[in-house]
């Protein structure tokens, strides 16, 4: 593999209202996305991720079972073989963040993994789910209705560019499981999320450069744009970014514009940090026992 490699990292608007129906909202965020995918292929990204659950609005705004209706099996379901073709056609790596189905009825907010020549390689299922309201309006972030926690640990996957893992939105909140990765060979994690002004933003730029720092990573932050009818809970503020196993921003985009934005990884870079900074070599996980420990 090549020391240098292209990420691109894609942030959108929805342009449906909420209301309609959901395989209207799919059809036309699919169609959207893959024009921006293709885009990010054009200006030379070897990984492209997209946000979460990047097929339809953050429905979770709402308690709805209108919004079941919108999951799908990985890897057998329409839109995850779709994105392989993709993703074998365009010879790029493709995070694909999907509401996932497994058996009649069992849901989870998950992002399936597509390697350059369109073979799966597997998926990771967000594992901390949160249950936030927003404002006085009865919105807010209603994950407990839709999503089971993540059962599927914290995997890495050695694409054709370079090992990866993948952490969703209120994943970041959470250092042990960033740590995992970094434990797991990850050499860049995405973070494919759907955020809003209000609740989030002052951690937006502290959490993530603070875990590529601590477990000598790039991290790609991805969040989405705009606001979204007819909840309007909040302004998702954009500002998707790549920062590097330093700290240091590579790339960011706008707050407000649907946008590809490509940062460059230097794997040299994190060699050269972990050899400076021995944070695995000095960790004492024989003290950390208690960490695992159910509170009383």
């Amino acid at each position: 593999m090549a020391d240098n490699v292209r990420v691109g990292l894609i942030q959108a608007s929805n342009d449906v209202d909420g209301n309609e129906p959901v395989e209207f909202h799919k059809e036309k965020a699919i169609e959207k996305h893959l024009k921006l995918v293709r885009e990010a292929a054009a200006k030379g990204a070897q990984i492209i991720c997209l946000q979460e659950i990047f097929y339809g609005p953050y429905f979770c705004s709402e308690q709805n079972i209108k919004w079941y209706d919108a999951a799908e099996e990985i890897p057998n379901g329409p839109t995850t073989k779709l994105f392989q073709e993709v993703a074998k056609e365009l010879g790029v790596v493709i995070v694909l963040p999907i509401y996932e189905r497994e058996g009649i009825a069992t849901y989870y907010n998950t992002a399936a993994v597509i390697d350059a020549d369109g073979s799966y390689l597997g998926k990771y299922r967000k594992q901390h789910i949160p249950h936030v309201g927003v404002g006085n309006d009865g919105y807010g972030f209603w994950e407990k209705f839709y999503f089971k926690p993540g059962n599927l640990g914290y995997p890495v996957f050695d694409t054709a560019f370079a090992k990866i893992g993948v952490y969703i939105c209120y994943d970041r909140h959470f250092p042990e499981g960033a740590r995992l990765l970094g434990l797991n060979g990850a050499e860049i994690v995405f973070n494919p999320s759907a955020t809003v002004a209000g609740l989030s933003e002052y951690l937006w730029k502290l959490e993530q450069p603070a875990h590529a720092v601590a477990n000598g990573y790039y991290l790609a932050a991805i969040n989405r744009v705009g606001y979204e009818a007819p909840w309007n809970m909040g302004e998702f503020y954009g500002q998707s970014y790549l920062v590097d196993p330093k700290g240091n921003f590579v790339v960011m985009a706008s707050r407000d514009k649907d946008e590809v934005i490509i940062g460059e990884v230097n794997k040299r870079m994190i060699r050269e940090v972990r050899d400076t900074w021995q944070f695995y070599r000095d960790r004492r996980p024989e003290t950390y026992g208690d960490m695992t420990a159910l509170l009383p």
